[in-house]
């Protein structure tokens, strides 16, 4: 009888034990966008007016891993001689500066990657792009920066400085 009680206590161990439900707790995953953030001082809107037109470009953040942007030069009143959209993302680690200009490119858009960075300058690289295939940012400080375009106009090295205030 002490054989028999054994047995059913040990099996009824078993059976409890190997249906007992496993919780599992998982932690939640925490994305960073470092690089994004790189790039946070370009929130906001800039320009710069000049005897041939008015520079604006307004940036703002989208959501946590992408900025968008839109820039135009004004010529007149009313008379917009150049305007493009960019969307500046995070994905897997990696910045990416893709820029469509209406009227170019069949509409397609171009991406630039992030080459380089540090705390006042970005570099966005596209070398099978001709004009522009570099675009460098620079912060001059919280008020002012740079934009630089480099590249092929023609089969000549060309680059254009736009130089832009905060508003």
């Amino acid at each position: 009888m002490k054989l028999n009680f054994s047995f059913f206590l040990l099996l009824g161990l078993i059976m409890i034990t190997s249906c007992k439900k496993e919780i599992k707790t998982e932690t939640p995953i925490v994305k960073s966008y470092d690089n994004l953030e790189k790039a946070a001082w370009f929130i906001g809107e800039w320009g710069n007016k000049s005897k041939e037109g008015e520079l604006t470009e307004r940036w703002k953040k989208e959501n946590d891993s992408v900025y968008f942007g839109e820039s135009y030069f004004v010529v007149g009143e009313k008379d917009t001689v150049f305007a493009e959209h960019v969307k500046l993302e995070d994905k897997n680690g990696k910045l990416s500066f893709t820029v469509t200009v209406p009227g170019q490119n069949d509409e397609l858009p171009v991406t630039f990657m992030m080459t380089s960075s540090t705390d006042n300058q970005i570099v966005f690289e596209n070398p099978k792009h001709d004009y522009p295939s570099k675009i460098v940012y620079y912060k001059v400080g919280n008020d002012s920066l740079v934009a630089e375009i480099f590249g092929l106009k023609k089969g000549k090295a060309a680059s254009e400085k736009f130089l832009m205030a905060k508003r």
